[in-house]
């Protein structure tokens, strides 16, 4: 099994995406809106990525939800705090490992682990 073949086969089925985390947005061109970071992935990449994001998503309504209910504080805040945390940290090492050299440099140079 010719391994470089292998590795240049997996390659063709990447595509260029245009990320926005702040958005949760993954683009396809650059023109399509604003975006932070950009990745070469496959089909599976991506859909780990929109997962992830929706993941964001459904945390940051539970916050709101129990921000509203509770605005002075709980002990679950921190808790809730947390999960958003730990949810971001799976976006930027999923993007470190799908990005461009740039964006492996940008995204060490946050600190996140």
């Amino acid at each position: 099994m010719d391994i470089e073949h292998d590795s240049q086969s997996s390659d063709t089925n990447k595509r260029t995406y245009y990320i926005s985390v702040q958005a949760g947005q993954i683009l396809q061109s650059p023109e399509e809106a604003a975006y932070e970071l950009v990745i070469r992935g496959s089909q599976e990449d991506v859909a780990k990525l929109e997962e992830l994001f929706e993941e964001l998503s459904s945390m940051d309504e539970a916050e709101t939800f129990h921000f509203a209910k509770s605005p002075y504080g709980t002990a679950g805040d921190n808790e809730i705090n947390r999960g958003s945390d730990d949810i971001l940290l799976d976006i930027y090492r999923h993007l470190y490992q799908c990005g461009t050299d740039e964006t492996k440099r940008h995204i060490a140079t946050m600190g996140l682990f």
